[in-house]
């Protein structure tokens, strides 16, 4: 019976440990897809007043 219960304590820890690396990857893309999207933004705004300069 004490191993099974260890065993189940080492799980827990194991499924743990992927849980925060999970989180870790998942805050890591948000991040990433956040300054993407701010980049792209102002690129898009550059973009648009130059051709409106130009016209």
């Amino acid at each position: 019976m004490a191993r099974r219960g260890q065993t189940a304590i080492e799980y827990l820890f194991m499924l743990m440990a992927v849980l925060f690396l999970v989180l870790i990857a998942f805050r890591t893309i948000s991040s990433s897809m956040q300054s993407l999207n701010t980049a792209v933004s102002n690129y898009v705004d550059t973009v648009r007043k130059q051709l409106l300069e130009n016209v």
